[in-house]
């Protein structure tokens, strides 16, 4: 069990998912948390849920690509808790699946305003926070699809790839500093993300996810609670000499296919 010490941690995307299974583990692990998404009412029950858990939350509802939200849920921790340690960059949006030349230019346009300006957004307001703070600990959400093709994905493909430019690039600049920044790089996960995908590409007729389990060597997608025990590690001391890295944790999907079923 990971002990964070009643250590502030703003977690973006926190209404479901990789996000709200980091919120309620930051909260077992002694944090304080501020929650931060679009959808209030489900926002406010990972809020909920993190204070049933014997630890102390706040919401701020904010759209992560505009800066005066980004600089809400800021002020927001500040003003509650006094300071920011650890910040899990998660906010994200999987777009349409449609081959390049037929993807629609504004749907390209909401996957980078969310999936890129928004990571950028959060390191350019968080930063200077922990900095006043005396450092501390930044897990951006990538992907397996930051580190290679994906059919039918071109605008969240682009967008992961820019999240992992921006976690060495900021993990450089500001390591010395004692803000360490390091990337989660999930395959498929068992969310509302893979389901829309799934729904989108029709992937296996009698088993809409067969075909991307088929891919991968262990058989199953990551449960969300994986990828939070992952973020919880980075934003210890556990992992203190780790900076700038990116942690795939996708079942050995990028690591090669399974061989083939013996029948």
């Amino acid at each position: 069990m990971i002990e964070l010490g009643g250590k502030v941690a703003v977690v973006t995307g926190g209404a479901a998912g990789i996000g709200r299974a980091t919120c309620l583990a930051f909260a077992q692990a002694g944090g304080q948390v501020v929650v931060v998404d679009r959808d209030e009412a489900e926002g406010e029950a990972t809020a909920a849920l993190v204070r049933d858990a014997g630890g102390q939350a706040r919401f701020v509802s904010a759209d992560v690509s505009r800066r005066a939200d980004v600089q809400a849920y800021v002020n927001t921790a500040l003003q509650q808790f006094g300071r920011i340690d650890c910040f899990f960059n998660n906010a994200g949006i999987e777009g349409r699946v449609a081959l390049t030349a037929d993807y629609d230019e504004a749907v390209f346009d909401s996957v980078l305003a969310v999936n890129v300006k928004g990571v950028f957004l959060g390191l350019k307001y968080v930063i200077p926070a922990m900095l006043q703070g005396g450092g501390g600990a930044i897990v951006n959400t990538g992907s397996t699809a930051g580190v290679s093709g994906s059919a039918g994905l071109s605008g969240y493909v682009a967008s992961k790839h820019a999240v992992i430019g921006l976690t060495r690039t900021a993990a450089v600049e500001y390591g010395g500093s004692g803000v360490r920044v390091n990337a989660v790089c999930p395959g498929p996960t068992s969310t509302r993300m893979i389901a829309s995908l799934e729904s989108q590409t029709g992937a296996g007729a009698n088993d809409p996810g067969e075909r991307y389990r088929s891919l991968i060597p262990i058989g199953r997608y990551a449960e969300p609670e994986e990828v939070a025990d992952l973020v919880l590690f980075l934003c210890s001391d556990l992992s203190r000499s780790i900076n700038g890295a990116h942690y795939m944790i996708d079942g050995g999907r990028t690591a090669g296919p399974p061989p083939a079923r013996r029948s």
